[in-house]
């Protein structure tokens, strides 16, 4: 996700430079033909153009509004996750106590078992992100020139690790061994969860209400990555996509037929700036094509998307705060003020 001041003019442009050399060669071609070979017959009359256009810019404000929702709603259900988090922790920590039990634990004990079901919910987040960061052939991300941008302004950790390596980090050996082999393997992290309440519920370390309480901080957490999945598993519909990215070419391309007799009027020479006018005018148009391209996958790896890996950071600081033990992790710093 881009912070401060967002993309650089610098950046726009080379993010854009192929759509602005075709826009440029589309504008040349007809100009060139009407100006040395005197084929006057190119040019066509600007009100037919325009009311495509018309139609052209209210499409592509559909798109980048139905995409932006899209994008927002992904950052809402992180910002549920954020807050469930938390209150995963401070239960963890009030609720689970000798209360009720018969047979007591040492303060030592009873933060290891915080701790242990913080870190299962560590090691959620963790194959949670993972999993949405997973390449999908519909992907904007996969387009050159967005891979070109990222390759050069900024890296996601998910793309760089392997999960295994990860989550070994938060998970017991036999636990670890389980989740490796499951398909989805945060919902069956959470299945861990209901199972060691369940265990907790019978060992008296906690009673009817604070088991069913912390249950539903388990089912809500489903729900958010229910979600979440189904942002990542179903694309902005095809039909919609493709037609925009057609109706904006064919627009691009009669641009140029409909400024030659205007800029012409105005003298000798002037004809000559329908090159510059058409491809300005269609790279704004190929442009406002690309936001909202670049906003229809939340989770692909974006410098537009989620920055679900700092929100995970985020997350785990404040759980190993709330449980005060001391650790040595810092929130994951911007590149480029780009947060992945």
């Amino acid at each position: 996700m881009h912070i401060g001041k967002g993309y650089t003019f610098k950046e726009v442009i080379n993010w854009t430079r192929r759509d602005i050399i075709q826009l440029l060669i589309i504008a040349a071609i007809p100009t060139t033909l009407y100006v040395q070979f005197h084929w006057k017959w190119l040019q066509l009359p600007w009100l037919p153009i325009a009311l495509i256009g018309t139609a052209v810019a209210f499409v592509v404000g559909f798109k980048n509004n139905a995409t932006y929702d899209r994008l927002w709603e992904a950052r809402r259900i992180w910002g549920s996750i954020t807050n469930f988090s938390r209150s995963w922790g401070i239960m963890v920590r009030d609720y689970i106590t000798n209360q009720h039990t018969k047979n007591p634990l040492t303060n030592e004990g009873l933060k290891n078992i915080h701790l242990e079901l913080c870190n299962r919910h560590f090691a959620w987040l963790t194959a949670l992100r993972f999993q949405l960061r997973e390449n999908k052939p519909w992907e904007a991300i996969n387009l050159k020139h967005n891979k070109e941008y990222k390759n050069k302004y900024f890296t996601v950790e998910e793309h760089n690790t392997e999960l295994k390596e990860v989550l070994k980090l938060y998970l017991s050996a036999s636990e670890y061994q389980h989740v490796m082999n499951k398909t989805n393997k945060a919902a069956y992290i959470l299945a861990l969860q209901s199972e060691q309440l369940k265990r907790l519920l019978e060992q008296g370390l906690i009673e009817d209400f604070r088991h069913m309480e912390l249950e539903k901080i388990v089912v809500e957490l489903y729900n958010q990555q229910g979600a979440s999945e189904r942002i990542k598993g179903f694309p902005y519909p095809r039909h919609f996509a493709s037609l925009n990215s057609w109706y904006i070419k064919i627009f691009a391309c009669l641009m140029p037929f409909g400024m030659l007799a205007d800029f012409e009027k105005l003298g000798d020479g002037y004809v000559w700036l329908t090159i510059p006018f058409s491809a300005l005018a269609g790279w704004i148009f190929t442009t406002m094509e690309r936001i909202g391209e670049s906003t229809e996958n939340p989770f692909e790896g974006s410098a537009n998307d989620v920055p679900i890996s700092t929100i995970s950071r985020n997350i785990e600081i404040d759980l190993l705060e709330i449980l005060d033990i001391k650790h040595g992790l810092k929130p994951i710093p911007s590149q480029n003020n780009i947060l992945t």
